[in-house]
């Protein structure tokens, strides 16, 4: 058995969690999320408790055991809290704003970049330089926040670029000059 998958999910109040054909569903204040369950895996709620269940002792099931355990407690914790990813722009006179509901960027390139977020998805600049992506869905959070570092991936001899807030980029040492070399 899993140990992951082994460990009880705790339900704050205010979330409901609902297991029926194959598909789980979370409810809470932020959201409802649905995941579809695959294989020899069972879901039990019982009180502010769920547990996980392997039904054979499979080395797919054993697989799935784990996985499945961690992405309904994902799915508890985002409905009840939310997700949050933050971006730093560094770039001389780069920014970010909003306008409206979609994000514009000035990377660097001859024009400026839009970039719609997609549903469940929103999306803020509290300065021109940071941006923060927050939802219910982590596995949605973290692709919109990793579609956006890679509109300006950071390059290693300045650092400029989109990154995570905290991430650090290992610079290396630009060209020398070949001073001795013939």
């Amino acid at each position: 058995m899993s140990r992951i998958g082994k460990k009880v999910i705790a339900v704050p109040a205010g979330v409901t969690v609902d297991f029926a054909g194959g598909v789980v569903t979370v409810k809470g204040p932020k959201g409802t999320l649905t995941r579809e369950i695959k294989g020899n895996i069972d879901v039990k709620h019982e009180g502010a408790e769920v547990h996980v269940l392997a039904l054979d002792e499979a080395k797919e099931t054993n697989a799935r055991h784990g996985l499945y355990r961690a992405l309904i407690a994902d799915m508890v914790k985002g409905v009840s809290e939310g997700f949050t990813r933050s971006l730093e722009i560094k770039g001389v006179g780069w920014k970010g704003q909003m306008q409206g509901t979609k994000l514009v960027l000035n990377v660097g390139f001859s024009h400026p970049v839009d970039f719609a977020a997609p549903e469940g998805i929103k999306l803020e600049c509290p300065t021109a330089t940071e941006i923060t992506v927050s939802g219910i869905d982590k596995v949605l959070v973290g692709q919109v926040a990793a579609d956006l570092r890679a509109i300006r991936i950071p390059e290693p001899y300045h650092g400029y670029g989109i990154r995570y807030k905290g991430e650090h980029v290992e610079h290396k040492e630009g060209k020398t000059s070949g001073k001795g070399k013939k």
